[in-house]
């Protein structure tokens, strides 16, 4: 290894002055970018489609902040669901740190949209117009010429369209696929905040991808911050194999290596030239690395090239390559998986729990109890209620426990899909059913006879 450690102190894609190294990777390939691309196209398919499929009548994912209509699997959430939403984001941040402690950035190199779009969409149709690394280049240099023109022309015009439609897919998961098609179909004018919507979308996106890059993963994205504080020598991460490649050296023909005091790195440089965030994996792990494993195909085909055994840059951990041991999980790892366990036991109970109708009743403020006749007291109650439904619900009360009866005030309880609804009731009761001056009652809520859920409250009589 390098004790040179420079590079610790300054990123790949800035220079001393501070201006900005555009980074031109060369074109991967090999047996682990294969197996990006099929995932890649897996998720692709399924991010595009993900607006337009249905479960129940509902979209597959649905956040729509502004009207509070969150649909997750086909399941409506409402702002009374709160606490299952912060519990989510819990165990969100809980399996976020398990994973990186123990696979490193592997989510960045293989499943994060920001890389998907930019290795396996907008960085191929850049191979395909301009060229390979060099070509580019060289295109970059030139004169602004007809060829020049002609090709980052149309190279920037696909990628505005590509955002465009990204725009539009991203827009369609948080408002829905119906309000997006209506938006698309109609005139500017009858959905002017829409079309700006999608303007601003579509303009961030083609920013993101045709001048941010990599700097999104460097500087913007704060998992890539936080990977920092996670790893640690046991995490498995792309890394070079410094006590087997050290000292490097070109390869000479017929030369021993070992006489020489060379190790298997033949410093081709290869595994730099296909980064695309431009550091050098021999310098160990670094901030900018995504585990994108483009390093590990460059080497594994030099070293085939060449004779020498595959594996000099690998998933590893530092652990596992100083002492040359297995890899396996730590004491940090197993707390952290028991932890995330816990959470997601506790999720499911409140999600299986979860009632489609919420109900909540308390005594109107301000009242106590009204002498109906010479026998009969009164009560009055306030309700509301949420339908989490996708189809109206006719709700009732009924007295669970306790002699009383219930009394409407105004129309019956008809809640819309997906709607909420509060009104009044008084509880009447008599006189010689009372216990004493508070008395304990049982509420069940019915929808279409159903029972949806039972609320205790109390009445208030003469002592």
């Amino acid at each position: 290894m390098e004790e040179n450690n420079t590079y610790r102190d300054q990123l790949s894609t800035v220079d001393s002055k501070g201006k900005r190294v555009w980074v031109f990777p060369k074109k991967p390939w090999g047996w682990w970018y294969n197996k990006r691309k099929y995932l890649s196209y897996v998720l692709l398919a399924f991010l595009f489609a993900g607006p337009f499929l249905r479960i129940n009548g509902q979209p597959l994912l649905m956040l729509n902040i502004l009207e509070r209509h969150f649909v997750i699997l086909g399941q409506t959430f409402h702002p009374q669901d709160f606490h299952l939403f912060a519990l989510a984001m819990i165990t969100l941040v809980v399996f976020i740190i398990l994973f990186t402690v123990v696979f490193g950035r592997l989510f960045c190199g293989w499943v994060c949209p920001q890389t998907i779009f930019m290795e396996m969409v907008f960085r191929r149709i850049e191979y395909w117009i301009e060229g390979d690394w060099k070509d580019q280049m060289r295109l970059k240099k030139a004169p602004w010429n007809r060829e020049k023109i002609l090709k980052k022309g149309s190279k920037n015009l696909i990628f505005w369209l590509i955002s465009f439609l990204i725009a539009n897919t991203f827009l369609a998961y948080i408002i829905g696929s119906e309000a997006l098609i209506e938006i698309v179909t109609s005139p500017v004018t009858e959905h002017f905040g829409g079309f700006v919507a999608i303007a601003i979308f579509t303009t961030v996106f083609f920013a993101v991808f045709s001048l941010a890059r990599e700097q999104v993963c460097t500087f913007i994205c704060p998992y890539g911050r936080l990977q920092s504080v996670l790893l640690d020598k046991n995490s498995l991460v792309v890394a070079y194999d410094h006590i087997r490649g050290e000292n490097r050296g070109k390869i000479r023909k017929n030369e021993d290596r070992q006489a020489a005091e060379k190790g298997d790195c033949i410093d081709c440089n290869l595994c730099v030239n296909v980064c695309p965030t431009g550091i050098d994996i021999r310098n160990g792990t670094q901030l900018e690395c995504i585990n994108c494993t483009a390093c590990i195909d460059a080497c594994d085909h030099m070293m085939e090239k060449v004779g020498m055994e595959k594996g000099l840059v690998r998933f590893a951990s530092s652990e596992t390559i100083e002492k040359k041991t297995k890899f396996t999980l730590t004491g940090r790892a197993k707390a952290y998986s028991m932890v995330l366990l816990g959470l997601l036991v506790l999720m499911s109970a409140l999600l299986i729990t979860r009632t489609d109708i919420e109900a909540t009743v308390l005594r109107t403020r301000g009242t106590l109890f009204t002498k109906m006749d010479d026998v009969t007291y009164s009560n009055i109650y306030d309700i509301a209620v949420v339908n989490k439904t996708n189809e109206e619900a006719p709700i009732h009360l009924e007295i669970l426990e306790g002699n009383a009866e219930i009394s409407m005030i105004g129309n019956e309880l008809l809640i819309e899909a997906r709607g909420e609804h509060t009104g009044k009731f008084m509880i009447l009761m008599k006189k010689d059913q009372m216990k004493s001056g508070k008395n304990e009652l049982k509420i069940g809520v019915f929808n279409n006879n159903q029972l949806e859920e039972t609320i205790s409250t109390t009445f208030i009589g003469p002592i």
